[in-house]
């Protein structure tokens, strides 16, 4: 089923893999205040994933969402990890290892198998202490988490993952599922197969106001055309766009920098707020019904409320397209 007809409250809802010590050792009562802050801001839809600090990240999400009916808000996770009772000091997650460096200590193990999918779910439903999952995103069958072994990767999910997924969806214990990644190619190999049929897929990184144009040429078009919704992750291109020095999770480099500072300037022009920009450029594609921007301090929920009903003057996309800041293909909030 589609995504969009679960969002009543809005397409704003909260990636919270910065609950899983993302980058930095994040006290409790900070993380639990930030999922507080979204709830009272009006969020009802987040996002949570088993590799987010091994667990981490969900465990704080249910805690702070326990206060709460279950059916108030809508809730995603992700399958492909399964996190062991066991702890693995020397565990290698490739570039995740570096990004949750500070989070729990507990063994991930990759498995995208039918057996594998259903005990994510297990313990997924365990950590967030829910009896249901809305959304479940298959995460990270792409190049930058396996390398040339991707696409074997893929081929287990597409036996494995894809099948049980699409038997819960079909069964009604789920609401709908699809891919959780940071590269395009995977979505576009999901949206070709005639079964299983995914219902939506998290796109994190891949359709922000900085890195849009490899999207805009085949995925956008086919998402919209297939029925399937995209959910925006990573909006603020893994904080650059929003104050911060990473870029693809890692220090950006001077060309991303060179052009940020581009972006910059026309917004302080004309007296846009870079995150408002962000937000609404994302929203303006009719392929995406939801962006999820991560937070880990709960002013950062406020402001990406306010951003997202900033009113933007209509000249500013004209220059940002006129400049070559996006793409002459992209759909602008002035297109509507």
């Amino acid at each position: 089923m589609s995504i969009r007809q679960y969002l009543p409250h809005g397409p704003l809802g909260f990636g919270t893999a910065p609950l899983g010590n993302m980058f930095r050792d994040i006290p409790e009562d900070e993380a639990l205040a930030t999922v507080e802050a979204a709830w009272d801001a009006g969020t009802r839809y987040f996002d949570t994933a088993p590799l987010y600090g091994a667990g981490l990240s969900e465990i704080r999400l249910g805690k702070a969402l326990a206060k709460h009916k279950r059916e108030d808000y809508v809730l995603s996770t992700k399958v492909g990890r399964v996190i062991l009772d066991e702890i693995d000091p020397d565990q290698k997650l490739g570039q995740a290892g570096q990004l949750f460096a500070a989070g729990l200590p507990n063994k991930v193990v990759n498995d995208y198998s039918e057996k594998g999918t259903m005990l994510s779910i297990e313990g997924s439903l365990k950590r967030l202490g829910v009896d249901h999952i809305d959304f479940v995103w298959v995460h990270d069958v792409a190049q930058d988490f396996y390398r040339d072994e991707w696409l074997a990767m893929f081929e287990s999910a597409r036996k494995g993952a894809f099948v049980a997924l699409d038997r819960l969806r079909d069964e009604g214990v789920i609401k709908g599922w699809g891919l959780g990644v940071n590269k395009t190619e995977p979505v576009e190999i999901l949206l070709g197969l005639d079964a299983p049929r995914p219902d939506a897929t998290l796109l994190a990184g891949r359709y922000t106001l900085l890195d849009h144009a490899h999207a805009l040429q085949r995925l956008m078009p086919a998402a919209a055309a297939r029925g399937v919704d995209i959910v925006v992750g990573g909006p603020y291109s893994s904080g650059i766009l929003a104050g911060g020095k990473h870029f693809e999770y890692a220090e950006a480099s001077p060309e991303i920098v060179a052009r940020v500072e581009k972006i910059k300037a026309t917004a302080a022009r004309f007296d846009v707020p870079i995150k408002a920009a962000a937000l609404q450029f994302s929203l303006a594609n009719p392929a995406v019904a939801a962006v999820i921007p991560g937070a880990s301090k709960p002013e950062r929920i406020r402001e990406d409320h306010a951003a997202l009903n900033t009113a933007i003057p209509a000249d500013f996309w004209v220059h940002m397209r006129e400049q070559g800041l996006v793409s002459p293909d992209a759909p602008l909030p002035i297109d509507r």
